[in-house]
């Protein structure tokens, strides 16, 4: 089980790749994820004990400097924001689905954590801005109340740093639309 996840967000591929490698010469972490984004930008998740990846962090971002976009240590992640953002998740049934959509990787994957830390709700999909502008959204599921309690929470962590589109809870949705989620 991963104790810390760190994500850095650039919007500079070189400096991006710079700081991967820094990254992971910083500290014992593991790289679980870097790429390019759209539209230019490129994204850093890494995991390890919460001491190895705040100092891989600080490594990471100080190569970035002037371009980061977002950052983030988050301690105790939950472990289906890592399953999701694997699409690696298919829940058993459908009450309510909720969306949230952001400006940023990081932001995404923070509100997803946050959202299902808040309420029992199951993350479907944790998508990283590929394809899609630069964006990145979570899709949720689960009984409305909890839905609605997730979202809010998640919707928070987006808006406390600018950084949340908007958000839709959709009660009893149609099985068709799971489908075209998934």
């Amino acid at each position: 089980m991963m104790e810390a996840i760190g994500i850095l967000e650039s919007n500079s591929i070189a400096k991006g790749i710079e700081a991967a490698d820094a990254v992971l010469k910083a500290a014992e972490t593991t790289l679980l994820y870097a790429k390019p984004v759209c539209p230019g930008k490129y994204t850093i998740l890494f995991y390890g004990d919460v001491a190895a990846v705040e100092a891989s962090l600080d490594a990471g971002s100080s190569i970035i400097d002037s371009h980061l976009i977002d950052s983030v240590v988050i301690p105790r992640v939950h472990p289906q924001v890592i399953q999701a953002i694997s699409m690696s998740t298919e829940p058993e049934g459908l009450n309510a689905v909720g969306v949230m959509e952001f400006y940023s990787v990081t932001a995404a994957v923070y509100a997803a954590d946050a959202a299902a830390k808040a309420a029992d709700v199951t993350l479907i999909d944790v998508r990283l801005g590929i394809g899609i502008g630069g964006k990145s959204f979570a899709i949720l599921t689960g009984d409305v109340a909890a839905v609605e309690e997730a979202v809010s929470c998640g919707m928070a962590k987006g808006e406390g740093k600018g950084l949340a589109v908007t958000s839709v809870v959709i009660p009893s949705p149609r099985r068709e639309l799971f489908s075209a989620l998934m």
